[in-house]
């Protein structure tokens, strides 16, 4: 089956899957930044967290190790985390959403063309744009109450205290950055130019085709 795309397409629809996938698998782990609290591990991202503090017998704190999300979107700690999982996740969505065309144009002919390939790469840069804006806005929720208790109470915005950042949060900007940089740039010489020859052949058989529809409608 005849690809749409070029050599140099095929490397960027196998780049733009890997930054997609890398990015969109950071984005919900939790595993963004690590401290700890009542001598446990724990560990956020934008919207989930390991290990929580519960009220126990005697009203004393018990901690809970088990992953999950907060429970409502107004219960994530900080407005701007609010914001950095909007962001965050719309980049995410976008990326994937081009990703999952380069992979279709590696099977199916004249689905990309050249100047195609470049409005898809022109929508990877703004999702990397918006992943690495979300990134930005992240440390702008460390001076709330909840990460402070994890990070020693010394936290602050871009801060960290006794805390650290995640792996998961350098895979996410890494993908990102290589979204924006390297997948924007391949996919300028990702698509085929139309052959003039097919491109004719394909206009003559789409009028012979309303033609013949539009013969059949007058016929009483």
């Amino acid at each position: 089956m005849r690809s749409s795309l070029t050599l140099v397409g095929t490397l960027w629809a196998f780049l733009s899957l890997v930054t997609a996938v890398t990015s969109s698998a950071s984005y919900f782990l939790p595993y963004w930044l690590f401290g700890s609290q009542l001598g446990k591990p724990v560990s956020f991202s934008t919207f989930r967290r390991c290990n929580y503090p519960v009220r126990g017998e005697g009203q004393s704190l018990i901690m809970v190790e088990e992953c999950g999300r907060y429970a409502s979107f107004s219960a994530i700690p900080s407005l701007a985390w609010q914001m950095c999982t909007v962001v965050t996740g719309a980049g995410c969505a976008l990326l994937l959403l081009v990703a999952l065309a380069a992979v279709l144009g590696c099977c199916m002919e004249e689905l990309i063309s050249r100047m195609m390939g470049r409005c898809m790469g022109a929508a990877q840069f703004v999702g990397g744009l918006l992943i690495s804006s979300g990134c930005a806005l992240y440390p702008l929720g460390w001076n709330s109450p909840e990460i402070m208790q994890t990070c020693g109470n010394v936290s602050n915005q871009f801060q960290l205290g006794t805390c650290q950042l995640g792996w998961a949060y350098y895979c996410a900007g890494g993908g990102a950055a290589a979204a924006m940089l390297i997948c924007t740039w391949l996919s300028c010489f990702a698509g085929r130019n139309p052959k003039p020859v097919m491109l004719v052949e394909s206009i003559m058989k789409n009028t012979n085709s309303y033609t013949m529809e539009f013969d059949r409608c007058l016929k009483p």
